[in-house]
């Protein structure tokens, strides 16, 4: 059942409406609403569009939907990544060496703060108040520490006042994987900035809109995502809340994000740092404030969905069997754009046993924990949506390889793994 919406829009970020289209993926089903068979003829479909501001030079998806919808029930669970858990343990050591003198009179938040992957190891450098906010009561209810100060809500200026009111100004507010989900984005940066004392610091993790670029990382577009940010769309957005990026760490989590260090006015850290100036310099070379990029970003994935669609037909009509690995919003994404059902993949396996027994939204394909690989008939291929955690997927199903299992790599070129182009 499809949802119908305008095809009138304008700019989340500034209501310009100079926007133009980049690429329209029709209707799909959301990418996180994984589904049982019972819930297949009530399933919906709602258009997925991006376009480019001309304004403010921001990429969004212009279709939202209700974040209630989205986020209230979740299956996404951040400690079951390994990887995931060691850079988080990383990120607050550094965080609180490099801002905190005294972390034990430090006031901390994070919002989008799942099962506390994160908020534990802050705990852990010794910061005294620790604050985590989700509005995934299924997730965040899951934390069980009561050093932690948790707020089953959305970060806005509503909830931001009466943290305030409780605890203070904040030194510093983290989101991570987070910052791009907001619909209401200009009230969630409005209550950051209220929240934050005067030399506080805002730090969130994004995804990086180079990397999505260059390396065609299409799978990083569906609902949830509304917004792929440069160095430039995330300055023109802070300044007019009297906010700076004063600082930018490329960091390779999920594929290739950007860790962005924002500052208000005035602050004793607002200063830009040489990576702030260089890689400013480098977007307008590349010329992401110009339309014509994403009009060739377009071109590009699509021939890439072609390939990868060509390799898939040519493996099933030669009888081999094929999986995937990595039950994700991306993978809806490369699913549902390519047009990949059970006729391809016999099934999906995932790691996150709260995702066991559930279908795929709009292609319906069954998922299964790893345990099914050791079954006496194996696929012959895996196709690895987790593309950006192949390196830990390899390592965990070493049995499967050497019974002569081989790995598809849809992203950043379709290829097999280890390395070996097609």
């Amino acid at each position: 059942m499809a949802v119908k919406s305008s095809n009138k829009f304008s700019c989340s970020f500034c209501n310009s409406k100079n926007i133009s289209p980049v690429i329209n993926f029709g209707e799909v089903a959301l990418a996180g609403a994984f589904l049982k068979q019972a819930q297949f003829e009530i399933e919906k479909k709602y258009p997925l569009q991006v376009c480019f501001c001309n304004e403010c030079f921001m990429v969004q998806v212009v279709n939202k939907i209700s974040p209630e919808k989205l986020f209230s029930d979740y299956f996404y669970r951040s400690s079951s990544i390994n990887t995931l858990k060691s850079h988080f343990t990383e990120y607050a050591r550094e965080i609180s060496k490099r801002f905190l003198d005294d972390p034990a009179e430090a006031k901390v938040l994070e919002f989008g703060c799942n099962d506390g992957v994160l908020l534990k190891p802050l705990l852990n450098q010794g910061i005294k108040t620790v604050i985590g906010v989700d509005p995934a009561k299924n997730i965040i209810s899951k934390i069980n520490n009561k050093e932690l100060k948790l707020f089953n809500d959305f970060f806005q200026v509503k909830l931001a006042k009466k943290i305030v009111s409780k605890f203070g100004k904040l030194d510093i507010i983290m989101a991570n994987n987070v910052f791009a989900h907001i619909p209401e984005i200009n009230n969630t940066t409005e209550a950051i900035q209220l929240a934050l004392n005067d030399d506080g610091i805002f730090i969130f993790e994004v995804h990086y809109l180079g990397n999505v670029l260059e390396e065609f990382q299409y799978d990083m577009i569906y609902h949830e995502h509304l917004y792929y940010y440069s160095l430039l769309s995330a300055k023109n957005h802070f300044n007019k809340f009297n906010m700076n990026v004063f600082d930018i760490k490329k960091i390779p989590i999920h594929g290739g994000s950007i860790r962005f260090y924002v500052t208000k006015f005035g602050s004793k850290y607002n200063k830009p740092t040489k990576a702030v100036i260089n890689l400013e310099r480098e977007e307008l070379t590349k010329k992401y404030d110009n339309y014509e990029t994403f009009k060739i970003f377009s071109a590009k994935i699509n021939s890439t969905k072609q390939k990868l669609n060509s390799f898939l037909l040519d493996l099933k009509n030669k009888g081999y069997k094929i999986a995937g690995y990595g039950a994700s919003g991306r993978a809806n994404t490369i699913i549902q754009f390519c047009g990949i059902d059970t006729s391809i993949l016999d099934y999906i396996i995932d790691d996150n046993p709260s995702k066991t027994g559930y279908f795929t939204p709009g292609s319906h394909i069954k998922i299964y924990s790893r345990e099914v690989l050791k079954e006496k008939n194996p696929p012959d291929y895996i196709l690895v949506f987790a593309w950006s955690f192949i390196n830990e997927i390899y390592k965990r199903n070493k049995e499967y390889v050497k019974k002569g299992g081989k790995f598809i790599m849809p992203l950043p070129e379709v290829k097999l793994f280890p390395d070996h182009n097609l």
